[in-house]
């Protein structure tokens, strides 16, 4: 078992209703995105465009913020996901210096959305979060333990998540990076991720 995602960037029009279901469902933080869209111009006129990157922790085969880490807060499962203990962690910031995709983030713990007083909503949804600790994408793991997607793949308009076993040669995720061509964002520093782009 190992998780992966597939992203089909052919399809993403750049929507963001994966980074707004990832922020509701995890109630992250102002300044907080555990799942971003960054838009990219590219061509020239008269053939012109645009291209929608959804960008999350790359949960890497070989990842970089866990070698760093002095605490072992930051670990992987057996199933390929890269996860981080918050009791464990110290906020050093080592791990986010270490990650090259800036999909981590430490949260001071003293604002909200409004002002230094929460609202209901940021009072219960901050509560899972321990100030001054890091945080990023789990992969929605709590979901995946329940045999659920996670929150931005089932929430995708356009279908343009794709998430699966990568082990499994019948599961979706698989089988669509056997037939169509490929790529890991910066694939060269030997981190392994396990997020795909298809183009």
């Amino acid at each position: 078992m190992h998780y992966g995602m597939a992203v089909d960037l052919k399809l993403c029009i750049g929507c963001n209703s994966c980074a707004a279901v990832c922020k509701m469902r995890n109630g992250t933080p102002p300044g907080i995105f555990w799942g971003k869209v960054i838009e990219e111009e590219v061509g020239g006129f008269p053939k012109a465009g645009r291209v929608f990157w959804s960008v999350r922790c790359m949960h890497c085969e070989q990842p970089a913020c866990h070698t760093v880490c002095p605490t072992d807060a930051t670990y992987k499962r057996a199933d390929g996901l890269v996860l981080i203990d918050s009791k464990k962690c110290i906020g050093c910031k080592a791990c986010i210096m270490a990650c090259t995709y800036n999909v981590r983030y430490l949260w001071d713990g003293n604002r909200g959305y409004f002002s230094r007083d929460l609202t209901p909503y940021e009072e219960k949804a901050y509560a899972r979060h321990v100030p001054r600790t890091v945080q990023k994408c789990d992969f929605c793991a709590s979901r995946l333990d329940e045999g659920l997607q996670p929150s931005c793949v089932e929430t995708c308009l356009c279908s343009a998540l794709i998430f699966g076993d990568l082990d499994d040669p019948n599961s979706e995720v698989r089988q669509v990076l056997s037939s169509r061509v490929h790529f890991r964002l910066k694939e060269e520093l030997g981190t392994q991720p396990s997020v795909y782009y298809l183009g």
